[in-house]
């Protein structure tokens, strides 16, 4: 697949509208940029009812960005039991969970440092 120049704000934007197409819902961008040890520049973190839902999700995302910026995740891990995906797009990593799960791995209190950016 061609690549294309992308930024990051691009990719967390065609992130989100994959995320919103298919209902996800409690979206949130953490900028990890100001941490020492990060391991990526952002997450963006959301969950799905269902790992019926998770799946769509995953789904959504990989479509949106494939087709708007000719771009793909370096890997994704979880589809099997869709409670928790990880997409890999190296600088960006998203975290598809179901609620249950999101709750007990607190992802959003583990990277309590970084900063929690705004949709709008």
């Amino acid at each position: 697949m061609a690549k294309t120049k992308r930024s990051s704000n691009n990719l967390i934007s065609t992130i989100v509208d994959g995320i919103e197409e298919v209902k996800g819902e409690e979206i949130n961008i953490l900028d990890l940029r100001k941490i020492e040890a990060r391991v990526c520049d952002y997450f963006v973190i959301c969950e799905g009812t269902s790992n019926t839902q998770v799946s769509a999700i995953v789904n959504s995302i990989s479509k949106k960005v494939s087709k708007s910026l000719k771009d793909k995740a370096w890997g994704i891990e979880g589809m099997e039991s869709a409670e928790w995906v990880l997409m890999d797009y190296i600088d960006v990593v998203v975290h598809v969970f179901q609620k249950h799960k999101r709750e007990h791995y607190d992802i959003e209190g583990l990277w309590g440092d970084a900063k929690m950016l705004d949709l709008k």
